[in-house]
């Protein structure tokens, strides 16, 4: 066991912008149905005739120089041999295909949602919802906690960011996909999930039973800190941030604040439009923030603008490895356009874009675009920022409620507040 453990350390060691564009619908059953035809002029390859009944629009966006013969075999093979198959109805093995079709691709940001899971996906973005409270990843092949929340149930069990998620209750989360992990984790509020959990530094994994609540997905809290730093920690860029974060930055003009520390650690990311437009507050007008880059090479910039407020205000970014997608962004930009010091521990890496495509009955497929692109050339995509100047929570420093980060950025920004004077 220990040999195995030490395995997965190994391999992870070597190593919502999340846009919520609605495409127009198309047909649920498009690509797997679609070949019903093609299978049927494979006669010299499968001279079986297979008349396929349970399906309607199968000719929907058919695809050309598909072969859709073996795909029909299955599904007659299913239909007339599995123990159950009475109890499982068509559109439920339609939803399997889309599934697996999409699966295909390797890529743990690009899933299917049935209406059922879509349901539940939306109630994640509206900022309500039952389970835990920590945002899941996939880190070199394996489940890992991203973030987990301000006060929920897996923060105030102990989870932290990097924690690999050996299994869900009883089942191991060995080439399980990122959704399928969600579903298991979420549950009713009031009822219990054990995750058995690996840290970085431990020898064996250890067991976290956790009651599962609802979940209510904070945004910003705001400090003045000894009379002239004004502390901001950002736990999420959602659809209210932007106003927040005016609010905050207003009591930090009336109270005298000479300097900033903007926290992002355990901020696991959410709308780029809302990073984007907190980036106006820092850097002067049409100032690069992060490119979108798409498989076919174009390009789109997405610069500052906005009031510029605290361009010439000093500041310094927590980030650790709960930092991710939206909120690496700003660091990144704020890291590369300003030279403002980035503190802490290396951020999570989620580099790629994702698109909304709402299909026909309300199914969704949620698919990897595109990739970012830092002002200064580099891709986030499983690289994460490293800290200018880096500072670990240990254990004892969490238990003890100690933050070295905190104190450290502190010390940095006085530093510049001073040298600004």
């Amino acid at each position: 066991m220990k040999n195995i453990l030490h395995s997965v350390k190994r391999k992870l060691h070597a190593g919502k912008k999340i846009v919520w564009w609605v495409l127009a619908a198309v047909a649920a059953a498009a690509f797997i149905a679609s070949g019903f035809a093609l299978g049927f002029r494979s006669g010299e390859m499968f001279p079986q005739t297979i008349i396929v009944k349970e399906l309607t629009n199968t000719f929907s966006g058919q695809p050309s120089a598909v072969n859709f013969g073996t795909f029909w075999q299955a599904w007659e093979a299913v239909n007339n041999n599995y123990l159950r198959a009475d109890k499982i109805g068509a559109q439920n093995k339609v939803y399997g295909a889309i599934s697996g079709l999409v699966e295909s691709l390797k890529d743990p940001y690009s899933i299917f949602l049935s209406p059922n899971d879509n349901e539940k996906f939306q109630q994640d973005v509206q900022g309500n919802f039952g389970g835990i409270g920590a945002e899941i990843g996939v880190k070199k092949n394996q489940i890992v906690i991203v973030a987990p929340l301000k006060d929920t149930p897996a923060s105030k069990a102990g989870l932290k960011p990097g924690d690999i998620i050996l299994k869900v209750n009883s089942t191991s989360t060995d080439g399980m996909a990122v959704d399928e992990a969600v579903r298991m984790i979420r549950g009713p509020e009031n009822t219990e999930v054990t995750l058995s959990i690996l840290r970085d530094d431990w020898d064996q994994p250890k067991d976290f039973k956790i009651t599962r609540g609802t979940i209510t997905v904070p945004t910003l809290d705001f400090a003045m800190k000894d009379g002239e730093v004004a502390y901001v920690q950002l736990y999420s860029f959602n659809a209210n941030a932007g106003y927040l974060f005016y609010e905050a930055a207003s009591k930090a003009f009336s109270g005298g604040a000479k300097g900033m520390i903007l926290d992002l650690r355990n901020n696991p990311g959410g709308y780029l439009e809302v990073a984007v437009d907190l980036g106006g507050w820092f850097l002067p007008k049409n100032t690069l923030i992060v490119k979108e880059e798409s498989r076919d090479g174009n390009i789109e910039e997405l610069r500052a603008n906005g009031n510029g407020a605290l361009a010439d205000f000093p500041v310094v970014v927590l980030i650790n490895g709960g930092s991710a997608s939206a909120a690496e962004i700003l660091a990144g930009a704020l890291h590369d356009d300003r030279g403002i010091k980035l503190i802490g521990e290396k951020s999570f890496g989620k580099g790629t874009v994702q698109r909304l495509i709402s299909l026909a009955d309300g199914s969704t497929i949620k698919l990897t675009i595109a990739h970012w692109v830092l002002p200064n050339g580099k891709i986030l995509e499983n690289e994460g920022l490293d800290p200018d100047i880096e500072v670990k929570m240990t254990d004892e420093d969490f238990q003890n409620k100690r933050d070295p980060q905190l104190d450290k950025a502190m010390e940095i920004i006085k530093q510049e507040i001073a040298n600004k004077s």
